[in-house]
């Protein structure tokens, strides 16, 4: 089957198209000559036939031969116009994965830069990976590096996941189809919009959406067919209307009309939670002229002959997409009182929308870059890469960084950023630079203070207040919505949390050497680095620190001779009270549930306990027991008092009694402020016991608010009511 466009009609799929015979080896030479006559023919033809060689006999799930495969690939990357090596890729990609070629074979025969890309697309299916997710996660890593050297890797994976997907209907195992069409859905067909390539975007998507829920789809198609009225062509007639109305005003153009594909009707069901029979806007329409100017003429005809939908105007020539993408949308009531969607661009924007980055492409000047990380995008996939220690956990980030509405701001300077729909203050800091990310303190928005949870709107011009010493606030990540700004701020907690654990560690290591009577230095400390498998000394305290390693373990792995002396001391410490759960209920005067009765208790204020809180219990002889947060950062820096920490929790039929909790609340520093702050936690009914101003940064100011609650049902009404007011910036509950 030769490369071909998408079905031309909604109602046909992959299944129905029929097998053709493969491109041959001088039809694909042909092929590539006629749009680049100093083509290297013969790579072409030593690619073709080391490849046929290679892939032998081998058979895809169709029973075609499996080197019909990669002859597809390149026969769709011929249509993109694209370069002798990035088609010699597409014949190679399989090779080194599913024959016995290697990559060395590949660098001696064809050379480093092809070895490059064919190793870009090349799976990592040679190694030991722990589940079908991580495998998932860590090629698409892989592919992320490799399109950042050389975006053409990523060109070449987008044809070999496009032929995969045409061909998909052969695969027997419905699970397996699943899995790959969702992989398409969440993944290659962002990255096609990513760099362009709208028209294999659109097939990649609904190509998935057959699969992923074919009776939704066929229900979608079905109603598109009874809408077509029988002999009546109402695109030509609509697109006749249009060129009339361009013409008088003395614009010729070029008017193409379509229906909207299933999925983007679907998706838009989806978000306007509507029936099929509600939406209206059905067709699209794409004017074609010679200039920008005449694009916005075009516009001002259309619109002075025809109502506009308000709010359904988006003009991407003055801000286009990330992408490259320029073109004026518009919906209106256009001929026959039908509401369309109308596009207008120039015909050299159309070629950029319909090839992507291939439209432009690097090599017709001669210059040979190809560096994927001049792309904004990319270089954020490879920002997220960095912080994501886990691969899973960078296929998150990065579905979120991709697959996502768009809103356009601006910097004061005026330099544009764009983030996806329902950014916050933040993700605009981490999108400018990760360094106003991590020091971001406060925001304005056109001139006007706002919260850090603001959702930004198109058009806003946002400047970002940050302050030297300020860190990432564990509160953000509730409300970011980038990959980028997610993965730094769980970076940042995770190092926080190291250090607090390579302390503890040192601290209960210490501790138990002195009780030894031995002592212990940095040297001593490598000791135990290779028994118990540990890279450095940092690692090895951190895993002390955090409990997956014990001291006597460490010492034991240092002092040999240790191991040979009696067991140690087990059991609970003498003279600690009983602190077994009563397995009657507790009595109704108890507020404390897992306590025995007449037991004395206290609330800490390390962490400012409150009733409603996950709560643990520290027992001290002759102290009682101390009531913390299941959170208290105490607990997680003494091995110590987490080997104490008894499980409690509030009794509801008790009197609970009123505690004291601490709210941190980023103000605007003017008169009135603490009026208006007081009178809100007032009418929730509670009192402020003591006030503090923490830091100061510009026109912010912190204070720090102890308020008497009755438990954390009133404490979130208050932070809700705090929230609301228009000088306060941030709240945030506070530990100590």
């Amino acid at each position: 089957m030769t490369a071909q466009s998408p079905p031309s009609t909604i109602s046909e799929t992959a299944a129905s198209v029929p097998r053709r015979a493969p491109l041959r080896q001088y039809e694909l030479v042909e092929r590539v000559k006629a749009y680049d006559p100093d083509a290297d023919e013969d790579l072409l033809n030593r690619a073709y036939v080391f490849a046929m060689k290679a892939h032998g006999a081998q058979l895809r799930a169709s029973g075609d031969p499996y080197f019909h495969h990669p002859v597809e690939v390149a026969g769709i990357l011929t249509n993109l116009r694209l370069d002798s090596a990035t088609i010699a890729t597409a014949l190679l990609h399989d090779t080194v994965e599913d024959t016995s070629a290697t990559l060395d074979e590949i660098r001696r025969l064809f050379g480093p830069t092809i070895a490059r890309l064919v190793d870009g697309v090349t799976k990592l299916n040679k190694i030991e990976l722990q589940s079908p997710r991580t495998e998932q996660a860590e090629n698409f890593r892989k592919l992320v590096l490799a399109m950042s050297e050389d975006i053409r890797v990523l060109l070449v994976k987008l044809a070999d996941r496009l032929h995969n997907m045409r061909t998909l209907h052969f695969i027997k195992d419905p699970e397996k189809r699943k899995r790959i069409a969702l992989e398409t859905m969440e993944i290659y067909a962002p990255l096609a919009e990513r760099i362009g390539m709208e028209q294999m975007k659109a097939e990649l998507e609904d190509l998935a959406f057959a699969e992923l829920w074919p009776d939704v789809r066929a229900s979608i198609v079905r109603r598109l067919e009874q809408l077509r009225p029988a002999g009546a062509p109402i695109i030509e007639r609509i697109i006749e209307e249009l060129r009339a109305t361009l013409a008088e005003a003395g614009i010729e153009a070029e008017i193409t009309g379509r229906e909207k594909s299933p999925v983007s009707i679907w998706r838009k069901m989806q978000r306007k939670n509507v029936e099929f029979e509600q939406l209206s806007d059905i067709m699209a329409f794409r004017v074609l002229v010679d200039s920008v100017a005449t694009c916005y003429a075009a516009l001002g005809a259309i619109h002075g002959r025809y109502k506009m939908v308000d709010g359904r105007f988006k003009d991407f020539i003055s801000t286009p997409k990330p992408n490259g993408y320029r073109s004026l949308h518009t919906t209106i009531l256009g001929p026959e009182g039908r509401k369309i969607e109308v596009q207008i661009r120039t015909h050299e924007m159309h070629e950029v929308c319909e090839y992507g980055v291939a439209a432009h492409w690097i090599y017709k000047q001669g210059t040979g870059v190809t560096e994927g990380r001049r792309y904004r995008w990319i270089r954020e996939l490879l920002e997220i890469l960095e912080h994501a220690p886990e691969p899973e956990e960078f296929l998150e980030h990065t579905k979120l960084e991709m697959y996502s509405d768009q809103v356009f701001c601006f910097t004061p300077k005026g330099d544009l950023i764009a983030l996806p729909r329902g950014a916050t203050p933040v993700d605009f800091a981490y999108a400018v630079h990760t360094e106003i990310g991590d020091h971001c303190v406060g925001a304005k928005v056109d001139g006007r203070l706002v919260q850090l949870r603001y959702r930004l709107q198109n058009g806003d011009q946002v400047e970002i207040i940050t302050a030297r010493n300020a860190t990432p606030s564990p509160a953000w990540e509730r409300f970011v919505v980038t990959g980028k700004a997610r993965a730094r701020i769980r970076r940042f907690l995770r190092m926080r949390q190291r250090a607090s654990h390579i302390e503890q560690g040192r601290e209960a290591l210490q501790k138990a050497a002195r009780a030894e009577g031995l002592t212990l230095g940095e040297a001593r400390l490598e000791r135990a680095l290779e028994p118990l498998r540990q890279k450095t000394v940092d690692d090895l305290l951190a895993a002390v620190g955090e409990g997956s390693l014990a001291p006597r373990t460490v010492l034991e792995a240092i002092y040999p001779e240790l191991k040979r002396e009696a067991p140690a001391r087990a059991g609970k410490p003498a003279g600690l009270p009983s602190l077994r759960r009563p397995q009657t209920p507790p009595p109704v005067d108890c507020p404390i549930i897992g306590l025995e009765p007449g037991i004395a208790f206290h609330l800490t204020g390390c962490c400012r306990p409150i009733p409603g809180d996950p709560i643990v219990g520290i027992v001290r002889t002759g102290r009682g027991v101390s009531i913390h947060r299941a959170e208290c950062p105490l607990l997680s820096r003494s091995a110590d008092l987490a080997g104490r920490a008894i499980d409690l929790a509030w009794n509801d039929r008790a009197p609970l009694p009123r505690a004291i909790a601490r709210l941190g609340v980023t103000t605007i520093d003017k008169p009135g402020v603490l009026g208006a702050v007081s009178t809100a936690i007032g009418r929730q009914n509670a009192n402020i016991v003591d006030l503090k101003f923490g830091r100061r940064s510009g026109e912010l100011v912190e204070l720090l608010l102890d308020i008497e609650v009755s438990g954390l049902s009133q404490l979130q009404q208050i932070m809700g009511a705090l929230t609301a007011l228009d000088v306060v910036c941030g709240v945030e509950r506070k530990m100590g």
